[in-house]
């Protein structure tokens, strides 16, 4: 009864801002140790090859539909478990722990098989140059077909969080940063005695901080495996949580997938200079994602309790505070576009391209915060078609398509797509806001 007076308190009646300032800097924190991963391999490879570095840019998009299988179905074990342990069924969830290590073992398989035989082919549907090519597929092949431990540590800390432990998988986050951190230069380059592997020693880099993780929140997070006979019913209920969690991050994979397609019929410094584009988005974008977790456990708490006004308030504090942290990123891509760019390379054209798309980029960012939060919002009050349609429209409808019909009049004018995008998809979400406040059960919340 404390555990429950004191919640309603924090969320029910605590000033919005400050439950906001006290919950979202664990969550950066989370997020920065994250961004590592994302962005020091490109600091040392842009050192060692240009083709590396766009290389880099045309598996990310791999690594992202990576991460939403293994991420997504770790959130599909991570619901099943909590809602289990509401019930006091503890060795239901232990069962859904269970069926998860060798679940995400044949997803890795899966995967590490079809990305391993076919990544020659995508390799030369994304680029003319035979040094990238040759990157792409030592690069690629090593991070999709070595990349067990990410989809063992995505289970296992779901299966951590939901009991609770959010101190183990944090822990693990950061001793794989820092593994991938110390790597990086002593394989990229061979130093004390290492041998000089280039690219291929960024990419073993990056499975070893994975795998380091994964071995930290493997001794709490395994769970013996149940009967047989339990698999297919625990596994269909896996992926009936799950599916929509993939289906959404897999959305931002095809998207920045369709980008590099349209830029890479133009040059790979375009690609490349796309692909730095999001190396400094993890960065600018981190308080923007900690607003969008810590929105939730408010806004559905104050949905629940029918307390409506805390709930617009919840956005619109988000919506402020989102929007002055993106000045700094804002003044940032409009002012000094070629230092940000010249931290990763010292390829000319990829700086002059860059300059150009980072300025129309930044322009993009305040109406950003918004198409971002917005579903985020309709999430966390239950209406997740809302929510899955302002995120498909934003990355399937209008991104790619927009960016065709802009790369049609040069290069310049397809980076209006991200302005264009932000603002169109804002629109709708102020449309859907609107019908929102028209529902009974919020229009009648203070009658």
């Amino acid at each position: 009864m404390a555990h429950t007076y004191t919640e309603s308190q924090f969320f029910g009646q605590e000033k919005i801002s400050k439950i906001l300032l006290k919950i979202a800097p664990p969550v950066m924190l989370a997020q920065l140790i994250q961004a590592l991963y994302n962005i020091v391999d490109s600091l040392f490879v842009g050192r060692y090859a240009e083709s590396g570095l766009t290389a880099l840019s045309i598996v990310y998009p791999l690594q992202l539909l990576m991460i939403a299988l293994a991420v997504g179905t770790g959130v599909g074990i991570n619901t099943a478990m909590a809602a289990r342990f509401g019930l006091g069924k503890d060795r239901e969830a232990d069962e859904f722990a269970g069926v998860g290590t060798p679940l995400s073992a044949f997803m890795w398989l899966i995967f590490a098989a079809v990305c391993w035989f076919f990544m020659p082919a995508y390799a030369k549907m994304s680029t003319d140059s035979p040094d990238v090519i040759r990157d792409v597929i030592a690069y690629g092949r090593i991070v999709c077909a070595f990349s067990f431990g990410l989809f063992l540590e995505s289970i296992w800390t779901k299966v951590l969080q939901s009991s609770g432990d959010m101190r183990t998988p944090m822990l693990a986050q950061i001793a794989g940063a820092l593994t991938n951190i110390v790597l990086d230069p002593l394989l990229i380059f061979g130093m004390f005695g290492l041998p000089e592997l280039g690219i291929s020693g960024a990419a073993i880099a990056t499975v070893a901080g994975q795998i380091v993780a994964a071995l930290i929140v493997m001794k709490k997070g395994l769970r013996k495996s149940p009967a047989a006979a339990l698999y297919s019913r625990r596994i269909r209920e896996i992926f009936a949580l799950g599916i929509p969690n993939i289906l959404m991050q897999s959305a931002y994979t095809f998207y920045i997938l369709g980008l590099n397609l349209i830029l890479a019929g133009f040059s790979d410094q375009a690609v490349t200079a796309l692909g730095l584009y999001y190396k400094w988005q993890t960065f600018f974008f981190i308080p923007l994602g900690a607003m969008q977790t810590c929105i939730v456990p408010v806004i559905s708490f104050n949905y629940a309790a029918r307390n409506i006004d805390r709930c617009k308030k919840t956005l619109s504090t988000s919506i402020f505070f989102g929007i002055a942290l993106m000045l700094l990123g804002v003044l940032c891509f409009e002012t000094i576009p070629g230092p940000m760019l010249r931290v990763f390379t010292s390829d000319p054209l990829v700086v002059e391209i860059g300059q150009t798309g980072f300025r129309f980029i930044g322009l993009s960012f305040p109406t950003l915060v918004t198409s971002l939060i917005f579903p985020v919002f309709f999430q966390a009050v239950g209406q997740g078609m809302k929510s899955s349609v302002l995120t498909v429209v934003r990355t399937m409808v209008l991104f790619v398509p927009l960016g065709f019909l802009f790369s049609r009049f040069g290069l310049t004018w397809f980076w209006l797509v991200f302005p264009c995008t932000e603002i169109l998809t804002t629109l709708l979400g102020i449309a859907f806001y609107k019908g929102f406040l028209r529902h009974p059960y919020v229009a009648g919340a203070d009658q």
